[in-house]
């Protein structure tokens, strides 16, 4: 038996007459995505395409394993083309985004690892790449900029501390901290990670741009260089 189109739907239950009749905030979270992925597939229409993905999401259901999923997992699953998986790609980052600006308002100051490590770890956790970020701060230890440096296996040879300066100089930071994630869950550095972090720390001396951490992001866990007597 083949799914009804929207137009067939009765009225209220079509997202766009509730988003018009009750507003957005008494729609659920498929209904909501319907509205923005507009069309269905073949034999289903955009709020069981909905209820699918949402369904599918990893590392758990709905909305928080949106954000996780890559382009290539959303458009593995059939009724996602590029387009879609593209916009749903977008609505996960603006979710990132808008989480991170409520949890940490413009002019906060970071006075921890721990409090990086809560930043960082929702974004890092569950990707299956390394990602290296830099955070540049000002001399009130305000966070100026984030930059994504590298992805891939992060390590002496992979990014030059000529690199990771440059982007710190055009951020005008006076200190910089390194995270980067282990996808396989144990934080615990590589010969790699201290030797990068500490041609890094060399190469910011001579320019006055002072690395003061390396934090390395496990599965809900987290080892800072600086607290283990290793920067």
């Amino acid at each position: 038996m083949n799914s009804k189109t929207m137009k067939e739907l009765p009225k209220e239950d079509r997202p766009y007459e509730k988003c018009l009749r009750l507003g957005s905030e008494a729609l659920s979270d498929e209904e909501l995505l319907a509205i923005i992925i507009r069309t269905g597939s073949r034999g289903e229409n955009s709020l069981e395409l909905a209820k699918r993905v949402l369904a599918a999401s990893y590392p758990r259901e709905g909305l928080v394993g949106l954000m996780h999923m890559s382009l290539n997992d959303l458009t593995s699953m059939k009724g996602i083309g590029r387009i879609k998986g593209i916009q749903l790609l977008c609505i996960g980052e603006l979710s990132r985004r808008i989480w991170k600006r409520r949890l940490y308002q413009e002019e906060h100051a970071f006075h921890s690892p721990q409090e990086i490590a809560e930043y960082c770890k929702e974004d890092m956790r569950h990707t299956e790449q390394e990602e290296l970020i830099m955070m540049c701060f000002n001399t009130k230890q305000v966070l100026i900029r984030e930059v994504l440096l590298s992805r891939g296996t992060v390590n002496a040879s992979a990014i030059t501390a000529r690199e990771v300066f440059i982007e710190a100089l055009r951020s005008g930071a006076v200190n910089i901290i390194l995270v980067h994630n282990h996808p396989s869950g144990n934080p615990s550095p590589s010969r790699d990670d201290l030797q990068f972090t500490e041609n890094t720390k060399k190469a910011g001396e001579l320019i006055g741009i002072r690395l003061i951490d390396h934090i390395i992001i496990g599965d809900n866990s987290y080892i800072s260089l600086k607290e283990r007597g290793m920067l």
